[in-house]
């Protein structure tokens, strides 16, 4: 370990942690230390009488009993497996420059190598501890240049860690951004390295996986009552090195930094922008177009290379931006990858498992979309099932079809039945405002396709808080979206993830736990309101498809689009709002009549 005060400040801490760690053992070994003095003192004849008998008939079964449950602990301590994060791992054969440059990087920090790398499909780089005999033995290839990977020394000298590297920066930095950003990370094996840090984390690793199997839901009584028992002490023990833990890692980073400024200092604080920048596009990639196609049963299966595509589409619109999609020139890092589009699949298949909670597979339900292949295999595909689901909605609410001389003969679903249904000036009533405006003081009256009877101490949709300030019709109408949209992610489906389907028979491979898919929720449930706008929107785009010749799109960083005429329109959402929230229809009419697009016209359904 280097002369870093970091480092001093991390062994420092770590030597408290493993002073804890000391003393507990001694509270352990107390009671049997005692009971060996008193036997020893009978076998000499020196402590004899009723009292020294009583003593030790009392203090050496209970010394037995705190061995075995120090023993129990100690070996819980030991066998639990510590928290993995879920990475794809490269090989060395399928990156052999990644490889290279990590160990040159090295090199010049005068640090060990780390062991392997892989990737995560987040915005985040880290060193991470594999060495637990659950996660598995080294990698078969063994990289002999790679320090800690020979198998005569496995178990005998510290392994180095894994580094972790987040795949968006692979397709959005260059080569020289991603060696600057990864220096102060690989600079961390350096005093992870050292005997006594790694000592200290194993322990509290060992610790954090104790209290981990302890609150495991388990149906015995027996081994609950014994695993809880396990868990207070774990529990103890880490509120007891919390402080100094922290304080170690602390000091671990301020060491890494500090060694890394020496490498690539100025290029690391424009790289750092780029991180932020990377962040910013990879979350917008997920929730405004990921999620939709997840949420459709699809997973894209190039995410990284469409944060490239949403940044190129920042840097256009935003003068902020401008400079940065001319790096674009330079060689990407994702070059360092021998097949980048295999890494991107199995990255992208990772994080809609972690973000959406998909199957560790392909299926009849959950299939890769590539991106050319979005707006028709999403985008239209959804509009028109939210479209469907709307107007079935609307068949149970008993909503009759539009009238008038322009209206559809054959009863099929239009977009004027649902605007005409929202637009009802007779019941327009504000959604949480009282009866007291009906005549006479009477009870409103309520229509067959406004709000139809409810079931005796059922909630009124009225009353929602989110529907608040919304019309009548609309806050119904939402209620029942938000009632049958919950009936069908209720049903049973092939694409959501289950213990049959991700059980350790089936892949062999997972070494963490996937039973609480997804780990990381984008999103909040949409709310009523919220669910209603897309319903509606969905409908108007898919007249606009079927009466104006419209198309559907991919807007990077909004997600789906409807183009007229090859142009993205951008105005639509306002004037759904005004016909959810004041129930006037007429700019929306404004706008569909400038566009040409004939509400009164059928729609295909989904």
């Amino acid at each position: 370990m280097g002369v870093e005060a970091g480092a001093q400040a991390a062994r420092a801490r770590a030597l408290a942690v493993l002073r804890i760690r000391s003393r507990a053992l001694a509270v352990a070994l107390l009671p049997a230390a005692v009971a060996v003095i008193l036997l020893a003192g009978a076998a000499g004849d020196r402590l004899e009488g009723p009292v020294w008998d009583t003593a030790r008939w009392v203090l050496t079964p209970f010394a037995v009993l705190v061995l075995l449950a120090a023993g129990g602990i100690a070996l819980v301590v030991a066998r639990a497996r510590p928290a993995m994060s879920p990475t794809v791992p490269v090989t060395e054969e399928a990156a052999p420059d990644l490889y290279r440059m990590v160990r040159d990087l090295a090199d010049r920090l005068d640090v060990p190598a780390p062991s392997a790398i892989a990737l995560t499909p987040d915005c985040d780089s880290w060193l991470e501890d594999r060495t637990h005999p659950a996660h598995g033995p080294p990698p078969a290839e063994e990289h002999h240049d790679i320090a800690g990977a020979g198998r005569q020394a496995h178990r005998r000298h510290p392994v180095a860690p894994v580094l972790v590297i987040g795949s968006p920066f692979l397709w959005w930095m260059r080569v020289g951004e991603l060696r600057a950003v990864l220096a102060p990370v690989i600079a961390g094996t350096g005093p992870s390295a050292h005997p006594d840090i790694a000592a200290a984390r194993r322990f509290v690793r060992g610790l954090d996986a104790a209290v981990a199997v302890a609150s495991a839901p388990r149906r015995e009584p027996v081994s609950r009552a014994v695993l809880a028992g396990v868990g207070w002490v774990a529990r103890l023990l880490l509120r007891s090195c919390r402080v100094h833990a922290g304080e170690m890692e602390r000091g671990v980073a301020a060491a890494a930094a500090e060694r890394a400024q020496a490498v690539d200092y100025g290029l690391r604080i424009v790289a750092q922008e780029q991180v932020g920048l990377a962040y910013a596009g990879w979350d917008r990639l997920l929730t405004r177009v990921a999620l939709p196609a997840w949420r459709m049963g699809r997973w894209p299966s190039r995410l990284d290379a469409g944060v490239v595509a949403a940044l190129t589409e920042l840097s256009r619109r935003d003068r902020l931006a401008e400079g940065f999609a001319s790096r674009l020139g330079e060689r990407p890092a994702c070059d360092l990858l021998e097949e980048p589009g295999t890494v991107d699949e199995a990255a992208s298949l990772l994080a809609a498992r972690l973000f959406h909670g998909g199957p560790s597979g392909s299926g009849p339900d959950w299939s890769p979309v590539d991106w050319s292949e979005y707006p028709d295999e999403v985008v239209d595909r959804k509009w028109r099932l939210d479209a469907a689901r709307l107007h079935r909605v609307l068949d149970t609410m008993g909503v009759r079809p539009a009238s008038g001389p322009a209206a559809s003969a054959t009863g099929a679903p239009t977009l004027s039945r649902v605007l005409d249904h929202l637009a009802d000036a007779g019941t327009a009533r504000t959604a949480g405002s009282t009866s007291a405006g009906s005549p006479a003081g009477g009870p409103a009256v309520s229509g067959p396709d406004t709000a139809p009877a409810r079931t005796p101490g059922a909630p009124d949709p009225l009353d929602d808080e989110d529907l608040s300030g919304t019309t009548a019709p609309s806050a119904t109408l939402a209620a029942r979206l938000s009632a049958e949209l919950a009936r069908e992610e209720a049903a049973p489906s092939p694409a959501t993830p289950s213990p049959a389907s991700s059980s350790p028979a089936s892949d062999a491979a997972a070494l963490w736990d996937d039973r609480a898919l997804p780990l990381f929720p984008l999103q909040p449930p949409r709310t009523a309101r919220e669910l209603l706008a897309d319903h509606l929107t969905a409908m108007v785009c898919c007249a606009a498809m079927d009466t104006a010749g419209a198309a559907p799109g991919l807007d990077w960083l909004d997600g789906p689009t409807l183009l007229i005429d090859g142009e993205r329109t951008a105005d639509l959402a306002p004037k759904v709002l005004t016909l959810i929230e004041d129930g006037d229809a007429t700019p929306l009419r404004v706008w569909l009549s400038q566009l040409g697009i004939r509400p009164e016209k059928p729609v295909r359904l989904g």
